[in-house]
């Protein structure tokens, strides 16, 4: 492998969450993956081994925070202990999928921020900056006292229905919370949008649902930041459907599909789910109607303007 990156301090290291989308990232940049690995002893207790000289190097950590969540973030917190044991200049974490951060504040007396936690945690531990993909909260940098570049999925969602080149269409948010992103996403696509709007609880079937905006005859695509039960989306499609809407796509970036998810997407009237790789799908949960779309380019060029040291604010476009 031939690069200007080959031979240099730029190291790129992988832990257990998304090794394919480390190698990917990796290849994008030209370069190898570092040499590093991971075993839990019987007890499951972890042991990290970093195989090769990382002295001086600015060294980006490829970890998603998804399940099994706790594992994971201990895997995380051990190679940066490990990394700035071993005389590094600088130690980037990038955590495609930012677990917890759906426990971003106080919404009852006595709960915990984890979120924050988390970010505690992650700059105690010795990491130097974040690098991550569509925070559920924004708001969630401020937790850190670090840089953090939050990277968007909405280009590289948009690209793949640009590409389709679907008419009427008009994108759906799943709540009013999700405004701002249906927002964003239907002014690349040149669309209107539509709000479903649900009383009740956020989860599950109970509760009255009405539509807001016009999606007769159209083509909705629901978007929103993460599926999870499959809950939303699901029951979002049988009520466009209900209203006239045509056809129902959704498409979120970081794809977590617990529980029942998949039975529930392959069950209902949608007609694709378009997620990226943030979080790496079992072979399992790889249904056709799932699409995956890489986000290895954006991150890949987000680590090199930062080691070279320019403006990452460009990819934010």
């Amino acid at each position: 492998m031939s690069s200007v990156y080959q031979g240099s301090k730029l190291k790129v290291l992988s832990l257990s969450s998304n090794p394919e989308l480390a190698k990917e990232i990796a290849i994008h940049i030209g370069i190898d993956v570092g040499e590093s690995s991971v075993r839990t002893f019987s007890d499951g207790e972890i042991q990290m081994n970093i195989e090769e000289s990382v002295r001086g190097c600015d060294v980006f950590v490829i970890q998603s925070t998804s399940h099994p969540i706790n594992q994971n973030i201990m895997e995380l917190l051990i190679m940066i202990d490990s990394l700035k044991r071993a005389s590094v200049n600088t130690i980037n974490v990038v955590i495609p999928y930012y677990g917890y951060a759906r426990q971003d504040r106080k919404a009852q007396p006595r709960e915990p921020i984890t979120a924050k936690l988390v970010a505690d945690l992650i700059q105690k531990a010795g990491a130097d900056r974040v690098i991550t993909v569509d925070l559920h909260a924004p708001q969630t940098q401020g937790f850190f006292n670090i840089p953090v570049d939050q990277l968007l999925g909405i280009p590289i969602l948009s690209r793949h229905f640009m590409e389709k080149n679907l008419q009427d269409v008009v994108v759906v948010s799943p709540d009013h919370g999700s405004v701002i992103r249906a927002r964003q996403l239907a002014d690349r696509l040149k669309a209107p949008i539509a709000i479903i709007d649900k009383r009740g609880p956020r989860e599950g079937d109970a509760g009255e649902v009405n539509i807001v905006g016009d999606v007769e005859n159209k083509i909705a695509i629901i978007i929103d930041d993460i599926v999870d039960t499959g809950n939303r989306i699901t029951n979002g499609t049988n009520a466009l459907i209900e209203h006239g809407a045509r056809e129902v796509y959704a498409c979120c970036t970081h794809p977590v599909l617990s529980g029942q998810a998949i039975e529930k997407i392959e069950k209902s009237q949608l007609k694709e789910l378009v997620t990226t790789n943030s979080i790496a799908l079992p072979e399992e949960k790889q249904i056709d109607k799932i699409t995956q779309l890489t986000i290895a380019p954006l991150i890949a060029d987000a680590i090199v303007r930062v080691y070279e040291q320019k403006s990452v604010s460009v990819l934010f476009d």
